[in-house]
Formats: structure tokens, sequence, C-alpha cells
């Protein structure tokens, strides 16, 4: 056990980065096109909630999957992640299984987590805090 325990830093920090990477792909998705799909380009026209949530998660997925600014890009994206599920999944069905909310709830308790353990080593954020200090 004691060598899973000491590579907990290490794993906290591909955590922050798959899952930063993950999230970001949904902003790429709406704005950029990338990849193609169903909601490809659909956040240029601002005209949903959707759309909106798109330049969270492109920004915060960004910072998150760097580690830049990471506990604040995680409050952010939490919060919006269980803004989408409430508006988005909930009104559907009450159980995520049925209403598609799966990812929402797991992007919000994910990002939760993040602001209270923070980026983990490999992060621009231990960079600048290293430099500092």
């Amino acid at each position: 056990m004691n060598s899973l325990d000491q590579n907990r830093p290490l794993m906290l920090s591909v955590l922050r980065i798959m899952s930063g990477l993950l999230f970001l792909a949904h902003g790429t998705q709406k704005y950029l096109s990338f990849p193609g799909g169903e909601r490809a380009g659909s956040g240029w026209a601002l005209d949903n909630p959707a759309a909106f949530a798109g330049i969270v998660e492109f920004g915060a997925g960004l910072l998150i999957a760097l580690g830049l600014f990471t506990r604040p890009a995680a409050f952010l994206a939490s919060g919006t992640m269980a803004v989408a599920y409430f508006i988005g999944h909930m009104p559907k069905n009450f159980w995520p299984v049925n209403n598609m909310g799966d990812a929402a709830i797991l992007y919000c308790f994910i990002f939760l987590y993040l602001v209270f353990a923070g980026p983990g080593p490999l992060s621009l954020d231990a960079l600048r805090a290293q430099k500092r200090g």
C-alpha cells in the first residue's frame, strides 16, 4: 500500500490533466468544431445555455489541464456542471442514468475535489509556487 500512497500526488495530476482535457474537448467542439459531431460549431450563436457552458468548458478546461489557476477554474467548472445538471438534465428524468446527466455530475464532483486537493505536482501552479518560494 505504501507504493500506492507515494504515487498519490502524481495520480492527482493525472486525474486533473485528463479531466481538464476531456472537459476542454466539449468547448473545442462547440467553438472550433473539433472534434466533429452533433454539437460542432453550435456555440457561436450564443443562443442556448450550452453555448455559454462551452465558454467555461473551453477556458476552464484549458486552465485545469495546464494546472494554471486550478482552484478558481475548477470552482467555476464545478458550478457550471451543477447548473448544467439541474437545468439541462434533471428536468428530463430524476435518475442520472436516464437523463444522460452522468457526465455533468461526475465533472461537477471531480472539479469540486480539485478545488480542495489542488493541482498536484505536475502543474503550472506548482511551478509558479516553486519559483516564488
